[in-house]
């Protein structure tokens, strides 16, 4: 067996140069020095893996990455030993669902562009995420309770969420939600893809009305990080054997700790720093990184 792998993920509208692109990926880490044992397809048209030796995973994900210059596939280098996991930690606002909901929640006052400003820059760590948290939601003080049930029947899920779930249970693997978003939620969406549990913030809500405040403590990035260590801990795995998943930078403690940390259609600076990233595939792109081929997923 081959130390690494290079796995290449494309969107469905590179699908027909998936090959060539493969091609190229492999040629560049092989200047580098690499040695290639062959291609494996996962998924014709869709992903396949290029194995290789004597060249670090980080060197080759670069050098790739580089190769492929601006075309729509996703590239991802690790050692081929233990890249199927054991744990998915998995966030949820424009990673499991598309939606984010406090600017679902703002259209009710008429301030959904101010508080999505809020929300990019507390996402790409440009300003502290509890703070902003409660800059967004004090301006919901008043609104009737219905409005969360409004809101909720907006949500889109993510395309491969479903079958990230599935297929990673059926494999044994244990799956949590955790958000710095609301539970009134993130756990319908827990029971509508069949995560065992999901962890996330409450909003106060007295005599019908929100009060414009989150009941503490507040969960932001040091505790999805915490999170995931107890809930691996609980399972007896090595945090190598665990997959994080988000997109903004609340996300990124859990996500350099997990053994295969993922920035989803990550903000800026989160995609600068973790180790993996699908920019143009959807969720379905974390089973081929694990090595699951087409004929193992379970469809949604």
């Amino acid at each position: 067996m081959a130390a690494s792998v290079l796995t290449l993920i494309a969107a469905p509208e590179a699908g027909a140069r998936l090959a060539a692109a493969a091609a190229a990926a492999a040629d560049a880490i092989a200047a580098l020095g690499a040695k290639i044992s062959g291609t494996d397809w996962l998924a014709p048209g869709i992903a396949c893996d290029v194995l290789f030796d004597a060249l670090d995973p980080g060197g080759a994900d670069a050098a790739a990455r580089a190769a492929l210059g601006g075309a729509a596939v996703d590239v991802v280098a690790q050692p081929q030993a233990g890249r199927r996991k054991r744990l998915l930690v998995a966030d949820l606002e424009s990673t499991i669902i598309a939606n984010e909901m406090l600017e679902e929640l703002a259209d009710a006052i008429g301030r959904r562009a101010e508080v999505a400003a809020i929300t990019r820059r507390a996402m790409n760590g440009e300003i502290e995420f509890v703070a902003a948290l409660k800059e967004r939601v004090a301006l919901l003080k008043d609104l009737p309770e219905s409005v969360l049930a409004t809101a909720g029947a907006r949500i889109r899920i993510d395309p491969g969420a479903a079958a990230l779930v599935a297929t990673m249970r059926a494999q044994g693997a244990r799956t949590a939600l955790v958000s710095g978003g609301f539970g009134v939620f993130a756990s319908p969406i827990r029971d509508a893809l069949g995560f065992d549990l999901a962890v996330a913030n409450e909003l106060e809500i007295k005599a019908g009305r929100l009060t414009g405040t989150v009941r503490e403590p507040i969960l932001a990035g040091d505790s999805k990080l915490a999170t995931l260590k107890r809930l691996a801990a609980e399972l007896g795995l090595p945090l190598a054997a665990t997959l994080a998943v988000g997109d903004g930078a609340n996300d990124l403690p859990m996500i350099e700790a997990a053994g295969l940390g993922v920035a989803y259609h990550g903000k800026p600076a989160v995609a600068a720093r973790a180790r993996a990233r699908i920019d143009h595939a959807d969720l379905a792109a974390l089973l081929y990184v694990q090595g699951y081929r087409s004929s193992e997923i379970i469809a949604a």
